[in-house]
């Protein structure tokens, strides 16, 4: 899986001009399953978007985690991310994951976040979206399984 997480103010995604998904203060996630990936990567994911530490403290320091400031979630499938572009220059996405089960990996990210008591907003998978955010600091976080996994926690 690769995600870009976007620490902000607030997000929001919108559809055929409806907002259908909004936070306030938490983290954007924008993410791509790519082929091969599985009940570890999701769970990779899951926890390191609930626990890392990027929000500041009392003296100003990226040391709170967003389960900590009770911060929200809003996540949007994004395969691009996915693409590569190593030859030529259009952008090659034969490494993302079918959409059935692109969906049903994001689907269960969520319900994880979820059940850790984080407020989770959603984009629609497969959809054109606009996607709108205030970034903080500005501070974004690229994730990518290779650089994650059960020795780099």
């Amino acid at each position: 899986m690769r995600a870009v997480i976007q620490r902000v103010r607030w997000a929001r995604v919108q559809v055929e001009g409806k907002v259908v998904g909004e936070i306030g203060r938490g983290l954007l996630v924008l993410a791509a399953v790519e082929k091969g990936d599985g009940p570890r990567e999701m769970e990779f994911l899951t926890k390191k978007v609930a626990e890392l530490r990027i929000f500041e403290d009392e003296e100003g320091r990226m040391n709170l985690s967003l389960m900590d400031v009770g911060g929200e979630v809003l996540l949007v499938s994004q395969f691009t991310l996915a693409a590569r572009i190593k030859k030529g220059r259009r952008p090659s996405f034969s490494k993302a994951e079918e959409p059935e089960r692109a969906e049903k990996m994001l689907k269960e990210v969520a319900r994880r976040w979820r059940q850790m008591g984080i407020k989770v907003e959603e984009g629609v998978f497969g959809a054109k979206m606009q996607v709108s955010l205030l970034n903080y600091g500005p501070v974004t976080i690229i994730l990518d399984r290779q650089y994650g996994g059960e020795n780099d926690r």
